[in-house]
């Protein structure tokens, strides 16, 4: 029994070592944290990311109107976020649901109703940008670097914004998600 007991924990040691090295230094995740904000706000943005252990912590605090969340390393491809502050309720709001289990659909009509509720705060307008790329595994830089916009524009429609709410070609703006409180302008530029 003893023997069993030992090689559990031996065995939950090492997936703790082997997980606490998978996490990219703080100064790797700020910088390519950082590539998702506007160069305006680059300078003062507030940027979370990941401690030793996984665990989802302030890098870097922040003194203007930014937050960037850091490469989600249990992810498969890489992907940084920047947003207003004014969105942070909400995006923090998303991250506890995650964390407890909730689907992509039951978090969604959570925080449709906490937002018509008055209980969740969304922002009548706020700027949300996603930057991808490809990490170069010898040099750690990010190759063919990308960043789509998302204006969040709660309640919008086709109607009132004369945007077509289906997908466009690349460059083109469309409302996603119309008549909701997540309802937002996507700009997707053309790839190079």
């Amino acid at each position: 029994m003893r023997k069993n007991i030992l090689s559990i924990i031996v065995g939950l040691m090492s997936m703790h070592f082997l997980m606490a090295q998978e996490i990219p230094s703080k100064e790797w995740q700020i910088k390519t944290a950082l590539m998702a904000v506007p160069k305006d706000y680059k300078d003062g943005a507030k940027v979370y990311g990941y401690d030793i252990s996984g665990n989802f912590t302030v890098l870097k605090n922040g003194s203007n109107d930014y937050v960037a969340l850091a490469d989600d390393q249990k992810k498969e491809k890489f992907s940084t976020a920047a947003y207003h502050k004014d969105l942070e309720p909400f995006m923090a709001r998303g991250r506890e649901l995650r964390m407890q289990g909730k689907e992509a659909q039951e978090i969604f009509d959570i925080r449709e109703e906490e937002v018509k509720s008055g209980k969740l705060k969304m922002p009548d307008k706020a700027t949300l940008c996603v930057f991808t790329g490809t990490v170069n595994q010898e040099t750690k830089e990010i190759e063919n670097p990308y960043v789509r916009y998302v204006f969040y524009i709660p309640f919008a429609t086709g109607e009132s914004t004369g945007l077509p709410t289906t997908p466009t070609p690349p460059g083109h703006a469309w409302l996603m998600n119309p008549g909701t409180h997540r309802a937002h302008i996507m700009i997707t530029p053309p790839k190079n």
